[in-house]
């Protein structure tokens, strides 16, 4: 088994001149990834971090963040890429959880990873204009370090339904053979140029754009953060062959005016995940995009491609298409035996793609692998053509744009507000976000006094906004007299309706 940086010099090799990262005017060919990839790992060893330790990338899509991610890995270090609108109290979470020594921060969210690494005296190196000439002061380390096959190459954090993230720890060969599924599942090829509007920190953008177009030679042309107009002007400008996102982006790019202004020929191929893409969007962008799109599911668990709609294949609107090669996928009931056909139970996972656990959490990853099947959480059904759908998440979770949103963690947030006594959020149906997220709370004694109950809603919703990355926090807080109950005392979610 190999370190996943070798992709990097497989392609450097290949073809050094090629461009590998491309942002607007900005252009990193693969031979000079190589070679800034190698800087990155001679200043971790200039710094003091030791192969094995945790290194945090918390950053958008910049064109230094691939050097850093694969410099990283070459290194040696484990990568812990951090979604850069968490807060201060976020950060220094995952840095504590992970004993990260070392630390990339985006100029952008310097302020809260400052705060948050004041307490836990994590070294911070800024992702701004000065960092590439402090990388060419830096003697290279030219040597990919080895990697055994369960060697921790990236460690994803994704939250469970006790608000606690924990950590995915994903090897280098989760990650190389899933990148690798990904170049066959969209035939890619050098001569590719995929959108790179997925966040590089998240799994999907990680490895289907980012790894999958390293591994075939293909370039990847970034948009830090999306817009529909701009990302028009980058299909038609670049010629992206390959466009991947979540279902919130095909609908801005569907609702955009002015759209078919825009040359978008060279599109060939799209896929989506996330979160469930609605047929008549599906159905839509294929015919004014004339481009297949394709539908798949996957987790941060799963590396994360495991079941999709191939081109190859049967494709079947509004499912998440047949297993790929090199995973597993049964339906099961909750003694974790496998339901018949059409049959509606959990999704549990198996193969090359699932992680090796989580990260320090030995009692969750038992929970969540158990005699080698790891169970998703998502509730679906496979049909007789062994085609799989997505009926329900198990886990009390909201989807909100393609982020994954938990209810505990933001409950605990609004516990923290004087006032309130009792809080329960909630996921909505929503046309644009998928689920927007709406919290019910109850007031302590006398909080209420004569004020105002829509401004101290408005006050709890704006205190719940200033802890909470902006996709988390609640678009609307509704005050009850006292939140449904069951005789256990337990509140009921499925009671609450908030209009």
């Amino acid at each position: 088994m190999t370190n996943l940086a070798t992709i990097v010099s497989a392609s450097a090799q290949r073809n050094p001149a090629g461009v590998a990262i491309k942002l607007d005017d900005i252009e990193i060919s693969f031979g000079a990834l190589e070679v800034l990839s190698a800087k990155v790992a001679g200043l971790l060893a200039a710094r003091g971090v030791k192969p094995g330790d945790r290194v945090v990338l918390i950053s958008p899509n910049l064109p230094q963040m691939p050097p850093l991610y694969y410099g990283i890995l070459r290194y040696g270090a484990v990568v812990v890429p951090l979604n850069p609108l968490l807060k201060s109290r976020e950060v220094e979470y995952h840095l504590t959880d992970s004993g990260a020594t070392f630390a990339f921060a985006w100029e952008g969210v310097m302020g809260e990873v400052q705060t948050a690494a004041a307490n836990t005296g994590t070294q911070i190196v800024p992702i701004n204009a000065e960092l590439m000439g402090l990388l060419a002061q830096t003697e290279a380390n030219s040597e990919i370090a080895p990697a055994d096959k369960d060697d921790t190459a990236v460690i994803l954090y994704t939250s469970g339904t006790t608000g606690k993230p924990k950590g995915a720890e994903l090897t280098h060969e989760n990650l190389r053979s899933n990148a690798e599924l990904s170049t066959k599942l969209f035939s890619m090829t050098f001569e590719d140029v995929i959108f790179g509007g997925l966040p590089f920190f998240h799994v999907f953008g990680q490895t289907c754009a980012l790894n999958a177009a390293v591994m075939a030679g293909a370039t990847v042309t970034i948009l830090p953060k999306f817009d529909p107009v701009k990302a028009l002007e980058i299909i038609q400008r670049d010629k992206v062959t390959i466009f991947e996102g979540v279902p919130t982006m095909y609908i801005a790019l569907l609702r955009t005016a002015g759209r078919e202004n825009y040359d978008v020929s060279s599109l060939r191929v799209a896929a989506s995940g996330g979160s469930a893409l609605p047929m008549e969007i599906l159905h839509e962008f294929e015919n004014t995009f004339s481009a297949t799109l394709l539908e798949g599911y996957g987790l941060s668990e799963t590396s994360p491609v495991i079941c999709f709609n191939q081109v190859d294949g049967i494709r079947k609107p509004g499912s998440i298409g047949t297993v790929v090669d090199g995973a597993q996928l049964k339906v099961v009931d909750d003694a974790g035996h496998e339901v018949e056909t059409g049959v509606v139970g959990e999704i549990v996972a198996s193969g090359g793609y699932v992680m090796k656990g989580y990260w320090r959490n030995p009692e969750a990853t038992a929970a969540a692998i158990r005699d080698g099947w790891f169970f998703t959480g998502d509730l679906g059904r496979k049909d007789e053509d062994s085609v799989f759908y997505i009926v329900d998440r198990k886990k009390d979770m909201i989807l909100r744009g393609g982020y994954n949103v938990y209810p505990r963690e933001v409950e605990e947030v609004l516990y923290e507000h004087p006032a309130v006594a009792e809080a329960a959020v909630v996921g909505k149906v929503d046309d644009v976000h998928g689920e927007e997220i709406y919290a019910a709370v109850s007031l302590k004694d006398g909080a209420a006094g004569a004020g105002d109950l829509e401004a101290l809603a408005a006050d709890i919703r704006e205190f719940v906004k200033a802890r909470v990355a902006a996709y988390k926090y609640p678009r609307k807080v509704v005050i009850m007299d006292a939140l449904p109950k069951g005789p256990t005392g337990k509140i009921l979610k499925r009671e609450i309706v908030i209009s």
